[in-house]
Parts: structure tokens; C-alpha cells; sequence
């Protein structure tokens, strides 16, 4: 944590003008400067720095603020990372805290030994015996700086190799076993290598720490192509994205990222300036790698494969992001082709036609569907709905559900309220993209998921108070952001309205006990200042969600007051829209998306040319 005062003196010490002017070419306008905005396309210059009140602002797309975040939206860089490059520069020493001594990490035994691997598996590939796997990489154009950055490997062809090496660093099977890197002989026997004759991935997590392992089969026969780590205490397959800890910066810069299959269509890209990919483990993207890859982009490319199997996992994973709030579209390969191939013939610049070709995944269904003559009749029209509606369940952005409802009535040729009535009837809801579907659960009336929507907010505010107890300095932002009665649960609002008056020695018994449990929470949260920003906005947008159903249920009730209601419908919906954006608009330097009332911006300002 950085004292508030330090953060004052770099911030008053920096010439923003300077610091801006390096990125981007920065012209005299009077007494400030202006140039073409970073942060969107625009051919006539709308972005103003002011240096004498130490900030800029685009009177085009309304970004705005100061040195750190012009850094954090340009550079992708966390808060405390801008603070520091900024201090670097000024000549302001920023201390590091280390916080206070923790007990030894209980695991620390089994990231030495995936550490210990990681090593073995470079040293390999680099022996006589890993010739075949170096020939296999220098065929794929695979660099040695590419080899060297994601850390490439080999694992030997040999039923010891990696055990006997661990044993003579004093690595006993026990840790080898629990690390997943060898397994328990069916026979009885010695245990054995898990990974043998295979080009080997190290899998780290966000904070880059090598976590597991991908294996890629160097030779025919019957074993499956990749043979990823099994789940260990430290490695959770469905809950980590390949790469994401190399490309999480360019991520956020861009505001979207491009989705591979594998690991290598990753390095291949990664490696020739195409930054911001991360690679899935797996057939689909679970909701877990969802929300993680959520905190970082609003936008998802999908490149998968465009056979039967990899339309299926773009479908599934699309529902996936849309229900973490992603937007995800398709980017449609040429048959035969993957990003790989793509860029091993033509570098970046070969890949850029087809992203910007990049489709929206309810637009790609409905190709699809056209394409299979799914519309000439009312059966076919039927069983279009049916592949239709699993994606518009899933998109939790009010907005672009009310557009996807919009398209979906239009295209079929039903009425809005028709379509919203199949939506909550839940016809179809668990079928598989492109899979038939029985007729007969159209009869069934939907559950509405009321118990999983309470687990969700219950986790949003859970995530809020945490945050606050273990950063009271949190308190003053959060008092201007988040009223006790925003939240829904009366134990967190409790303790909440009690952290905010400094009482909490005066909680009733429940309250003390669900305290008592946060205290002693250990988990590892990894963006505390973005995953509070996340947690306001969740708690923001759930209110107006909880205002909007008020007035959809008055609308049908009240068929007199339907103009006054579908305003006020309008207006909950424009919040919806816009509130990512109002939160981004009005941040503070520390804890990021406010709603209190800093120094008045500028009008546009006169210009001199």
C-alpha cells in the first residue's frame, strides 16, 4: 500500500505533459495541448492535456483524468504499478511493504518441485535426447526467445527421468505425487513419470508462478495429443487461462482479448505481436475462467477451430462470457486454417483481416442457421428458437439482451413479449448448441434460479466487506459509493454500517460470527483494488436490476400508466448502459471508479492554432 501522501507528491511533482507527449504526439492549443485520442478512432483531435490542473480530457469518447490513469488505460498497468514507473521518473523513492510476516505458505514444497521441473524440462530440450522436440519447434517457426519466455520444455522418454533428478535434489515422491508429476504404479510397482516423450508447457497462474504442466505428444500411437496436470492443491484446471499472466497487461489495454484453443496457437501469436490471447485447457471455457478473464476485457474474440467440435466450444464458451458480462464474437477462419497456420504465414498482419471480420456470437447462430435452411418453414423456425435462446439466458448485460431479443423476435417473426415469455418458460434452456431438443420441455415451466442469484450476490457483497476489512482505508470511498441499504443481505449491511461508524464491538451475535469468519479469510485475492471496483459496480448494477423488474411487473399490471412506466423503463435501462462507463468517468487515484465530486473538468478549451 502506497501512503496517500507519496501519491500526492508524485502526482504534483509529474509533468503530465511530458509523460503524456512520450506516448503520443501532443500539440500546443493555447495554454494546453491536444491530440488525436488514444483511446478511439477519431480523424479531428478531441483529446486536451491540462497541464495547470494536471489532468486530460477527450470531449470525444469522455475519458479522463490524470498521469496514473492515462498510464493505467494506455499501458494497461495496475494503480500502485503507475504510481511507480510515474515516482521513477521524478525522483520519488516509494517503499516497499511487505506486510506483516505470514506463516509459511503450507504448499511452498509443491511450487519448488513444479519450479524443479519447470527447470528440468528446459534443461531436456536443450539434450541430445530432445532433439526431436527442438527439430518439432524450429518446424513450427517457434523462436528460441519464444522458448526461453514461455518457458518450453521436454520431457524425456523415460519412465525415471524426472523422478530420479527430483531425488538427487532431495524431492521425495510424496511432494512429486501431490505435485502431479508422477503417478502410483497400477502394478505395485515404482511410481513413474506422468509425462513421458511429450513437448512440455509451463502453466502458471496470474501472478506467474508455474503451477502445472501441458504436455504435447511427440509421437503416433494411442495416447491423447495433450496431457495436461491433474488437480492439485495448487492447480485447478478450470479456474486458470494458458498465458493470461503474459498477456493480462495488453488485455486490459485493449479491452479485449483473443480466445485459442491451444498452447501452441498461443506462443504462435503471442510470439509475432498479437499480445492479448490467452489459450482455454479444455474443450469450452468454464464460468470460472469466464469471470477471470472478465476482470480484465468487456470483449472476447473467439478463434476456434470451425469443425463441428470447435463450433460447439465457441457456443459453450460464448454462454460462458456473456454470463460473466463478456461480449464475445467469432472470428471466422478460412476452412483449414487456425491462428497458428495463420501468422506462421503472414505474421500479425495476416490475422488482422479476419478480427476485424469478428462477428457477434448470437449474429454467427443465426448465419449458421440461414446457412442450414433452418427458416423455410415454422418447424425448422421452431428449432431455431430452441438453439437461440440458451445465449440470450446468458447475456446478463441488460442492453445487449434487450438488442439479442430484439434481433431474435425479428428474425423469427414473433412479438417481444412472446419471445419473453419462451425466455422465462425456459424451453430448451440446457440444450447443447446445435442439439435437438424435446418438444415436450416446452410444457415444463422454468425454476427461476433464485437460490443461485442469492449465492451470487451473497459472494458480490461478501467480496465488498472482505475488501474493507482488510483495507480500512478503503472506508471513505466506499462511504461515498455504496449506501448500507445497497446491500440486500442484513448481516453484511450490518457489519458494513458498522465499519463505517467504527462500532463494530456493538454487533449482535450473527454479525460477530460472519465478522469473526471474514477475519479469518484466507484468500488470495490477487487485484484488490479492481476486484473492489467490480464488487461496487455488481452491487450498483443488482439495484437497478431490482428497480427494473419493479417496473416490468407495474407495466403488465398497469396498462394506464404503460407511457410513464416505459419511460421510466428507458431511463433504468440508459443507467444499466451507461454505468461501467460512469463508474470509469469519475475515478479516484486510489481506489478507482468514485462517485464523489472531484475538481470541476474543463469546458473545451479555446484553441489556438
Amino acid at each position: 500500500m502506497i501512503p496517500d501522501h507519496l501519491i500526492d507528491e508524485v502526482r504534483d511533482r509529474a509533468d503530465i505533459v511530458e509523460m503524456i507527449g512520450e506516448l503520443i504526439p501532443l500539440k500546443r492549443a493555447g495554454k494546453d495541448f491536444r491530440a488525436l485520442c488514444p483511446f478511439h478512432n477519431e480523424k479531428t483531435p478531441s483529446f486536451y492535456v491540462v497541464p495547470s490542473k494536471g489532468f486530460y480530457k477527450c470531449f470525444g469518447c469522455g475519458e479522463s483524468g490524470d498521469v496514473f490513469s492515462f498510464l493505467m488505460k494506455q499501458q494497461g498497468l495496475s494503480f500502485t504499478d503507475a504510481v511507480r514507473q510515474v515516482a521513477a521518473r521524478v525522483g520519488v523513492e516509494i517503499p516497499r511493504w511487505e506486510g506483516p510476516r505470514a506463516e509459511e505458505d503450507p504448499h511452498r514444497r509443491l511450487y519448488e518441485a513444479v519450479s524443479f521441473a519447470a527447470d528440468f524440462f528446459e534443461r531436456m530440450l536443450r539434450e541430445p535426447a530432445g532433439e526431436h522436440a527442438l527439430r518439432y519447434l524450429r518446424k513450427r517457426e517457434v523462436t528460441d526467445e519464444a522458448i526461453a519466455r514461455f518457458r518450453i520444455g521436454y520431457a524425456p522418454d523415460d519412465w525415471q527421468g524426472l523422478r530420479s533428478a527430483a531425488h538427487k535434489h532431495g524431492i521425495e515422491d510424496d511432494v512429486l505425487l501431490d505435485a502431479g508429476l508422477i503417478k502410483e504404479s497400477e502394478r505395485g510397482g515404482e511410481p513413474y513419470d506422468r509425462f513421458r516423450n511429450r513437448l512440455m508447457f509451463a502453466v502458471a497462474d496470474v501472478g506467474g508462478r508455474v503451477v502445472a504442466f501441458g504436455g504435447r505428444v511427440l509421437a503416433s500411437g494411442d495416447q491423447p495429443k495433450y496431457l495436461n496436470s491433474p488437480e492439485t492443491p495448487i492447480f485447478h484446471k478450470g479456474m486458470l487461462l494458458y498465458g493470461l499472466n503474459w498477456s493480462r497487461n495488453a488485455i486490459r489495454r485493449e479491452g479485449a482479448a483473443l480466445v485459442v484453443e491451444g498452447y501452441m496457437d498461443y506462443v504462435a501469436l503471442a510470439s509475432r505481436d498479437v499480445e492479448n490471447v490467452v489459450a482455454g485447457m479444455g474443450t469450452a471455457m468454464t464460468p470460472e475462467q469466464a469471470n477471470l478473464l472478465a476482470r480484465y476485457a468487456g470483449r472476447a474474440l473467439l478463434l476456434y477451430d470451425s469443425d463441428t467440435a470447435g463450433s460447439r466450444a465457441t457456443f459453450r464458451t460464448a454462454d460462458a462470457l456473456l454470463k460473466a458480462g463478456v461480449h464475445p464474437l467469432v472470428v471466422p477462419l478460412p476452412p483449414g486454417e487456425d491462428p497458428d497456420s495463420l501468422v506462421r504465414k503472414g505474421g500479425a498482419a495476416a490475422l488482422r483481416p479476419y478480427l476485424d471480420e469478428a462477428i457477434d456470437v448470437l449474429e454467427r447462430k443465426l448465419q449458421m442457421l440461414e446457412e442450414r435452411h433452418y427458416f423455410d418453414d415454422i418447424d425448422g423456425a421452431r428449432r431455431a428458437l430452441d438453439r437461440l435462446l440458451p445465449t440470450i439466458r446468458a447475456t446478463v448485460d441488460p442492453a445487449l439482451r434487450d438488442i439479442y431479443i430484439g434481433r431474435v423476435a425479428q428474425r423469427i417473426g414473433v412479438t417481444r413479449e412472446t419471445l419473453e415469455e419462451e425466455l422465462r418458460a425456459g424451453a430448451g434452456r440446457d440444450a447443447p448448441a446445435g442439439a435437438p431438443v424435446d418438444a415436450r420441455s416446452r410444457a415444463r415451466p422454468r425454476m427461476e434460479p433464485v437460490a443461485e442469484d442469492l449465492r451470487q450476490r451473497d459472494a458480490e457483497e461478501r467480496l465488498f466487506v472482505l475488501l474493507l476489512i482488510r483495507d480500512p482505508d478503503r472506508l471513505a470511498a466506499a462511504r461515498e459509493m455504496v449506501a448500507p441499504t445497497d446491500l440486500r443481505d442484513p448481516v453484511y449491511r450490518t457489519i458494513y454500517r458498522a465499519l463505517l461508524e467504527g462500532s463494530t464491538g456493538d454487533l449482535d451475535s450473527a454479525a460477530r460470527e460472519r465478522l469473526a469468519m471474514l477475519e479469518k479469510d484466507g484468500t488470495d485475492i490477487v487485484d484488490a483494488d479492481r476486484s473492489f471496483e467490480d464488487a461496487v459496480a455488481s452491487i450498483h448494477r443488482r439495484g437497478l436490476f431490482l428497480q427494473l423488474d419493479g417496473i416490468n411487473l407495474r407495466m403488465k399490471r398497469q396498462a394506464d400508466d404503460a407511457d410513464v412506466l416505459l419511460t421510466e423503463r428507458m431511463r433504468l435501462l440508459d443507467q444499466l448502459r451507461a454505468l461501467p462507463a460512469e463508474l470509469g468517468h469519475k475515478r479516484s487515484p486510489r481506489y478507482g471508479r468514485l462517485r464523489t465530486h472531484g475538481p470541476a473538468e474543463p469546458t473545451a478549451p479555446d484553441v489556438d492554432d
